[in-house]
């Protein structure tokens, strides 16, 4: 060392470069990302399942990463702060909607409000369109951009939304490669980064001590009742279900019956429905291992949505059925043009699994769909591959990690 220099100047001289690049690297990772706050929106049970996910992905990327918004108990459970829940406001339908209009008005008001007070860098809207397309345009009006996951099924009906939400939106994420078309279209810029079931969608035990758990001997089929999620599908479509039970049940004793129950808040009206239907004791509730117990399915009778994707995924071959209101049957026929309604259906381009719509709907034709799928029916092994064939075309593992790296990129944007 220099004579004269002191001691104390040169590790000062020594160690402020160190501090301050220290200083500089930490301002880098919270530009990068780690402080961002982003808000989400979800408005049902699938929502909230997607929204968990990426709200998982999200953080493990960036820890300290602020997450807030409207979703369920799943997205609460994987970090995000609810403003509100949900399931307070969760109805369908034409008529529903209107007579709850004030309500959902009000929550609508009261996010926006949470928007201007927080000021996220970035709104993150997960399907739910009619709710959250209104939420997204207050959000623009107030300089958040917005980052669509699951984007209106423009393919489907109404194809000038895809335009109407490339101006609002400043990116688009599709979980399905038929729904980019009409976006790119309109100039949106969207991607397909694969779909986040095929990670999510897996037996929770194996397949030995599943069998153990459901008490499911070799020589047992298990049928699986899928409802929905939502009271409207439980009553509109688990009573035919019920019904087709009855029929199958005859001669046939190797057969159970299990029913997951999606949501425990309906339980009793599932349970008050098997009643009436003199079925208690034959139909066997379950709250766990979901996953395991459509991997051990011999065939489903399901609402058409989300678990009948999930069910092939699993190799469960359904019957899809779908019914509405005849108000919302009506206004459906008038808009949307598809001409299948079951996502394994519409991936493939081809009615390979069974669809019943309406009044199609009922116990005799269910429970002769549902035989067609058990062992034995040669129809069985064709609908299995041409399910495997579906489910190929969803995309490699680690579609939520790689939507999350784009929602945090979308977010950092802003600065």
């Amino acid at each position: 060392m220099r004579q004269g220099v002191p001691r104390c100047a040169f590790y000062l001289f020594a160690y402020v470069p160190v501090i301050w690049y220290n200083d500089y690297l930490m301002d880098i990772v919270m530009k990068g990302g780690a402080a961002v706050k982003i808000m989400l929106s979800a408005g049902e049970v699938s929502g909230d399942i997607q929204g968990a996910r990426i709200a998982e992905a999200i953080l493990a990327q960036a820890p300290q990463a602020e997450l807030f918004g409207l979703g369920g108990r799943k997205m609460e459970q994987a970090g995000v702060r609810l403003v509100r829940n949900f399931a307070d406001y969760n109805v369908m339908g034409v008529w529903e909607v209107v007579k709850n209009l004030r309500r959902i008005l009000h929550l609508l008001s009261e996010l926006e409000d949470s928007i201007r007070e927080e000021k996220p860098d970035l709104l993150v809207l997960i399907d739910y369109p009619d709710f959250n397309w209104r939420l997204a345009k207050k959000a623009k009006a107030l300089g958040v951009p917005v980052f669509s996951y699951i984007p209106p099924s423009a393919w489907a009906w109404r194809k000038g939304r895809a335009r109407t939400c490339a101006a609002i939106a400043d990116e688009f994420c599709a979980i399905f490669p038929h729904e980019l078309p009409p976006y790119e279209a309109a100039g949106a810029k969207i991607s397909f980064v694969g779909n986040p079931m095929v990670d999510a969608v897996r037996p929770e035990i194996p397949e030995q001590e599943a069998r153990e758990y459901f008490a499911l001997a070799e020589d047992e089929q298990a049928v699986l009742l899928l409802p929905g999620s939502r009271r409207q599908e439980i009553e509109l479509l688990l009573p035919d279900m019920l019904g087709a039970v009855h029929i199958l049940a005859e001669g046939r004793p190797g057969l159970r019956f299990f029913l997951p129950v999606a949501d425990q808040a309906l339980e009793g009206r599932i349970t008050s429905l098997i009643e009436a239907a003199g079925l208690t004791g034959r139909i066997e509730l379950t709250h766990e291992h979901r996953y395991a117990l459509m991997g051990l399915g011999t065939a489903a009778m399901a609402t058409s949505g989300t678990v009948v994707m999930e069910a092939a995924l699993l190799g469960l071959p359904c019957v899809v059925l779908y019914r509405m209101g005849r108000l919302n049957y009506f206004l459906g026929q008038l808009l949307v043009h598809i001409e299948s309604f079951s996502l394994p259906n519409i991936i493939l381009g081809e009615p390979f699994e069974t669809e019943l719509l309406q009044t199609a709907v009922e116990p005799g034709r269910i429970a002769e769909e549902v035989r067609c799928l058990l062992p034995g029916s040669p129809r069985r092994e064709q609908v299995l591959a041409k399910l495997r064939a579906a489910c190929d075309l969803l995309g490699p593992p680690g579609a939520s990690g790689r939507v999350a790296e784009k929602i945090l990129a979308a977010a950092r944007d802003k600065e």
